[in-house]
C-alpha cells in the first residue's frame, strides 16, 4: 500500500526519485499516466493491469468509457526504476501535471501520485475544512 507525502526534485533529465518506502512495490516495472485532478499516477505493473482490465471491460459504445480509455492510455509511459530509485517522466506528462523543480510524491493506496506543489496546496486546502471534507465523503459509505 502506498502511503505518505514526500517532496523530491525533478532533475534535468525529467527523473524523479521515488521514496524508498515505495521502491519494493515498483520492482516489476511501472506505468506513469495522466490521472485525475491534473496529477500523474505511478502504478505498479499489477495495479496497472487490473485497472486496464476494468477499463477494457467498459462498453465501447459509452462515450465516457471511450474518454476514460483515451485519457488514460494515450499518454501512459511504461518504464522501470533506475539503480538510484528514480522514475523517468516524459516531458508531455510533466507538462500536463505542471511538474518542474519540485514534485510531491503522494501515496494513494494502490498507486503513487505526482503533484506540482502549488496544485497540491490549492487542491488540499479544501481537505482542511472538516465540514467540507465530511460533506464530500458523506455518500461513500465509510
Amino acid at each position: 500500500m502506498f502511503t505518505g507525502e514526500y517532496r523530491h526534485a525533478v532533475d534535468e533529465k525529467g527523473r524523479i526519485a521515488v521514496p524508498a518506502r515505495f521502491r519494493a512495490q515498483l520492482d516489476g516495472g511501472v506505468v506513469v499516466a495522466r490521472w485525475m485532478d491534473t496529477c500523474l499516477a505511478i502504478f505498479p505493473m499489477a495495479a496497472w493491469e487490473a485497472l486496464a482490465t476494468k477499463v477494457g471491460s467498459l462498453p465501447v459504445t459509452d462515450p465516457n468509457a471511450r474518454l476514460l480509455a483515451r485519457q488514460l492510455f494515450a499518454g501512459a509511459f511504461e518504464t522501470a526504476l533506475d539503480r538510484q530509485g528514480r522514475v523517468l517522466v516524459p516531458q508531455h506528462l510533466r507538462g500536463f501535471a505542471g511538474l518542474e523543480g519540485e514534485t510531491l510524491v503522494l501515496g494513494s493506496h494502490d498507486h503513487a501520485e505526482l503533484w506540482a506543489p502549488a496544485r497540491w496546496a490549492e487542491y488540499s486546502r479544501d481537505l482542511e475544512d472538516p465540514t467540507a471534507f465530511a460533506a464530500a465523503i458523506a455518500g461513500l459509505g465509510i
